[in-house]
């Protein structure tokens, strides 16, 4: 198995330690850097090239929302894990849209962090079951769907609208093809026409997609 190389981006050095300690011991992670602020981070991902930046949003000199952006121009191999404290966090929220491939909160369990990396370093985009309805309250729209927007549904064929509904559900890759009985391969086919025909930027606008018109 390929190793994994992490940066770690927080004000709290505390914070930062804690999760060297969780993610090093890991097998196949391995930590190199750590910055203090979103400037030190996005210039130190510029050098070291990490697979996947933990970055945490609220932080001085220059935020995780604008250091998502740039480490996501300027390394677009480099995967971002956007961190933060309260489920409410509207920053965390405009970090998904600078480009960040997931959304925890920091007192999430070692292991479901440690999975979390290991998902976004995949490929995938993770966001926690808990933050769920707080991006759909985030990005709640009053008003019914457009005619035009719910049709895109009669797009879809029976298996993609499955998997549409098991992405909705917040399942992985790996799990959307045991549920389904697919490869995982064939899964990441049937994921990437889903987000096509529905116009969706990524998989967690496919979960919004899913829950405001009623699928899950």
């Amino acid at each position: 198995m390929s190793e994994t190389t992490l940066l770690l981006v927080d004000d709290q050095e505390l914070v930062r330690e804690g999760m060297a300690m969780v993610l090093g011991a890991a097998s196949g992670l391995r930590v190199v850097g750590e910055a203090g602020d979103g400037r030190a981070g996005a210039l130190l991902a510029r050098d070291r090239r990490p697979d996947v930046v933990l970055m945490d949003v609220r932080m001085p000199i220059m935020d995780g929302i604008e250091a998502t952006s740039d480490i996501v121009t300027h390394c677009p191999a480099t995967k971002v894990l956007i961190l933060t404290t309260f489920d409410l966090d509207e920053y965390a929220f405009d970090g998904l849209r600078a480009g960040a491939s997931g959304f925890l909160l920091k007192d999430v369990p070692s292991a479901e962090l440690v999975a979390a990396v290991r998902t976004v370093a995949a490929g995938e985009a993770v966001v926690s079951p808990r933050i769920t309805r707080s991006l759909l309250d985030h990005y709640r729209d009053p008003r019914r769907p457009a005619p035009q927007q719910a049709r895109l549904l009669d797009e879809l064929t029976g298996r993609e609208r499955e998997v549409l509904v098991a992405i909705g559900r917040g399942l992985s890759n790996p799990e959307i093809a045991g549920e389904l009985f697919l490869s995982e391969s064939t899964v990441k086919t049937h994921v990437g026409r889903v987000l096509a025909k529905l116009g969706a930027r990524d998989r967690v606008h496919a979960v919004i997609w899913a829950h405001r018109h009623g699928l899950v």
